[in-house]
């Protein structure tokens, strides 16, 4: 009896815990995001959708760098996402328990745990470097290097979880192992693979370091790839730090922007992993 009263104790305990940590983490969660808001909405007007950005002390928008961090986050995702579902569909339907799976799951891993300045020095020394000059290929370039460990493993794990059954079925009547893996396994895993690059998209979308040392900024609109090119995270960061209010409100509206489009691919993430669900 002495033992269960103290086991019951320690439980309260810990679980008293856990909602202090839950509590807490979603208030400051709450705390940035309002602040986010209250800070961000208050510059938002046309000019931020129709103007490029200012030169100091005046007033003016973000259309060159919205245009360009889309523009090079449809890049990056256009470059990753091939080259992460053809290797997921190799590791799940073909290596598997293989040696070479496991090393290519290992070196996976590190990409999808790597600080993502380590990815943007890379490419800087690859591509910056030997083209004499900072653009836009080379920022696409480094979101997809980002984009690429996030679709290998999320395209594996789904695939994964396609039963065998189906398979064997559609091997049964004769289907190839290509038309088995197109027409049966895409099919099923459909909804995960999606939200795998959604998830990719949303990961790379504010990342700041990488396009520093590969796209870096362009006050002025630019649709040359080859050429340096505005992004939302770099504008931020340059803006945020600088002594010019109208600089520090488009900074804080750039952020909402980006912190808007983020929230809402994670919930059609969730919308479609739900549907899933809800199928199986």
């Amino acid at each position: 009896m002495g033992r269960y009263n103290r086991r019951r104790r320690v439980s309260s305990l810990l679980m008293i815990g856990s909602w202090f940590a839950a509590i807490t983490g979603m208030a400051i969660l709450g705390l940035i995001l309002f602040t986010l808001f209250w800070r961000g909405v208050g510059g938002l007007n046309l000019a931020v959708f129709t103007e490029s950005t200012p030169p100091p002390g005046a007033a003016g928008g973000l259309l060159n760098a919205i245009y360009g961090s889309v523009m090079m986050t449809v890049l990056g995702t256009a470059l990753g996402t091939p080259l992460g579902i053809l290797a997921g569909t190799w590791m799940a339907e073909y290596g598997r328990n293989s040696r070479l799976a496991t090393v290519i799951r290992f070196i996976n891993d590190i990409l999808l745990s790597a600080p993502s300045i380590v990815i943007g020095l890379f490419v800087y020394e690859v591509m910056v470097v030997t083209m004499g000059h900072f653009s836009a290929w080379a920022g696409g370039c480094a979101l997809a290097l980002l984009v690429l460990p996030v679709v290998v493993r999320t395209t594996e794990d789904m695939l994964l979880l396609v039963p065998d059954g189906l398979r064997e079925a559609a091997s049964a009547l004769g289907s190839p192992r290509w038309m088995v893996i197109s027409r049966v396994c895409y099919r099923a895993a459909k909804a995960g693979m999606v939200t795998g690059v959604l998830l990719a998209v949303a990961r790379v979308t504010g990342e700041t370091a990488p396009l520093l040392f590969t796209a870096l900024n362009n006050q002025f609109m630019s649709t040359d790839m080859n050429a340096p090119m505005a992004n939302l995270p770099v504008v931020i960061f340059q803006f945020a730090l600088s002594p010019y209010p109208e600089w520090q409100q488009l900074a804080w509206t750039a952020a909402l922007l980006i912190t808007v489009t983020v929230l809402v691919l994670n919930i059609v993430a969730r919308a479609l992993s739900s549907s899933r669900l809800k199928k199986d």
